[in-house]
């Protein structure tokens, strides 16, 4: 790296980290003016941050080699600012319940920083490796803006799994204590008589408050593991960054990838040839799902929209809020899911709720309201007729699409519900949880009939197999597992990560690898050989 190239990643890095890190402090503000009112999300502030950092350059370049193209740049770029003012009107800017004006002072004060700017970077751009340089800073501002997304994502789930560890140790000493103690000097109030009467009437009871009972009937801990089914076939290279997201198309030729560099590939599931890329800027994409027929890609974006992608055309649309507003939800949308018909589409959100969308029209029809954190995740049963939600408030939701009515309530996850998954038949619920337990419920009954442990931290993805033999999920301890759905034996334990999603016909699994990879694995049935796996580079 060149001298001129260090020292524009440290002004251009450096400025776009504190962007990033007031948008992180301040949250969510506004301009506001004769023009309307429009949100500023984190990518917008970053980018101003960058633009600084590059004025900055350009100012330390600019002294350094007495060039007085500066301050040409300089009054320019003023003379524009108080342009645009005179043009626009008068502005405001809106953080924190607080509101500032904007005058023709302040944007020919902007209006110069932009300039220098432009000056840096032109400045930069001329250097001898300027293609390499300018390719670099730009890559930084990415990874810049992925990693404050990332910290603001995950350092509560950690904090959560902490907490869950200090928990269980806790239990584990009050075990130990208990076990010490004669049982005929407990107190009788710890074991009281169970009266099947009165157990009746209060599963009746619960059931009629839309909660399900948090007696568990089952655990299931298998250690022992029959020799490998499950063989990886495809490691895809090519992503930069950490990838969020996969789908399968239905007709089972390819799979959709979204990650945090705004990037959505499209990868064909045999041959792991990468067909085509979708360019979302630097938005960040948490979520995408197919539509039925195959031919929309959807998806749910850290910079609170929804983008939707004609496959063939690579047409864009996007999900438009209430009142015009440009944006689908008021926090990071990090699930999306499809009716069958395809007409309908089901969001989930980090302002705590999931909206109904007309896929056809692009706008909200409905919102359900009643999670008390973070929406981390929703799927639709294969009827269309109900909707499942899992959120950070530790709390699985059940709600009829057709009905004006309070959602099931299923409680008995002690850490957030970060993934759930419904069978093809439509009766068997699937969640996972930060809590690094996986529970199976009768999704008609709310019932719970077992609990799969055996992963060490939380659990980030869980998908049924559309044949409903097996379950795979994934971790933050770094391994995938396959389970037999109908009894909770552990199948296979594998090397991977989140994401994961089953390919249609249920013999392919598509999942993250390590370093910003992608794995395919295949079934092997029978005597079949173990296929070796093939290096593709993106």
């Amino acid at each position: 790296m060149t001298e001129n190239s260090a020292e524009s990643v440290v002004f251009i890095a450096g400025g776009a980290a504190i962007g990033a890190g007031v948008s992180a402090t301040v949250g969510g503000m506004g301009l506001v003016g004769g023009f309307g009112g429009m949100g500023i999300g984190m990518t917008p502030v970053t980018t101003a941050g960058a633009v600084a950092g590059a004025a900055a350059y350009g100012a330390f370049k600019a002294i350094g080699d007495k060039d007085a193209a500066a301050l040409g740049a300089i009054g320019i770029g003023a003379l524009g600012g108080a342009g645009v003012s005179a043009a626009v009107g008068g502005m405001g800017l809106s953080f924190s319940g607080t509101a500032v004006g904007i005058g023709m002072g302040s944007m020919a004060v902007v209006g110069g920083v932009v300039g220098l700017g432009l000056y840096g970077i032109a400045k930069l751009i001329n250097s001898s490796d300027a293609g390499s340089n300018f390719s670099r800073n730009m890559q930084a501002l990415a990874e810049i803006t992925r990693e404050y997304e990332d910290k603001r994502r995950w350092a509560a789930l950690e904090v959560e799994e902490e907490l869950q560890a200090l928990k269980a140790k806790l239990q584990t000493k009050t075990d130990l204590k208990l076990d010490s103690v004669p049982s005929s000097s407990l107190n009788p109030i710890f074991t009281p008589p169970v009266n099947p009467k009165n157990s009746a009437t209060t599963s009746a009871a619960q059931e009629n408050q839309f909660t399900a009972p948090e007696t568990e009937a089952d655990v299931s801990s298998i250690e022992a593991q029959p020799p490998q089914t499950w063989q990886c076939v495809h490691t895809l290279q090519g992503h930069s960054i950490s990838v969020n997201s996969v789908t399968c198309s239905p007709d089972g030729q390819t799979f959709a990838i979204g990650s945090d560099n705004g990037l959505i590939y499209l990868w064909n599931l045999k041959t792991g040839q990468r067909l085509s890329t979708f360019f979302l800027a630097l938005k960040g994409v948490s979520s995408v799902a197919f539509s039925p027929d195959g031919q929309t890609i959807v998806s749910g974006d850290f910079d609170r929209t929804i983008t939707s992608w004609k496959v063939a055309t690579k047409e864009m649309g996007n999900f438009y809020g209430s009142s015009g507003s440009p944006y689908s939800h008021a926090g990071f949308v990090y699930s999306v899911a499809f009716t069958p018909d395809g007409k309908t589409l089901a969001s989930g959100s980090a302002d705590k709720t999931i909206k109904i969308w007309d896929v056809r029209r692009l706008v909200s029809t409905r919102t359900l309201t009643g999670h008390t954190d973070t929406v981390w995740c929703v799927a639709i049963t294969p009827d269309g007729q109900t909707l499942v939600s899992g959120s950070a408030d530790k709390t699985i939701r059940i709600w009829r699409l057709s009905r004006w009515e309070p959602p099931r309530i299923l409680t008995g996850h002690s850490g957030w519900v970060m993934s759930v998954s419904i069978s093809p038949d439509g009766k068997t619920l699937v969640s996972g949880s930060g809590d690094a337990t996986i529970k199976v419920w009768n999704l008609r009954t709310g019932k719970l009939l077992r609990t799969l442990t055996g992963h060490s931290k939380a659990i980030l993805s869980v998908a049924i197999s559309p044949d409903e033999q097996n379950l795979a999920s994934a971790s933050r301890d770094g391994t995938l597992k396959i389970w037999n759905l109908s009894n909770g034996e552990c199948l296979q334990t594998l090397c991977g990560c989140n994401p994961i999603a089953f390919s249609r016909d249920g013999q392919t699994l598509v999942s993250g690898g390590d370093n910003y990879t992608i794995k395919v694995w295949r079934q092997i049935v029978g005597s079949q050989e173990p296929l070796l796996e093939s290096m593709l580079s993106g």
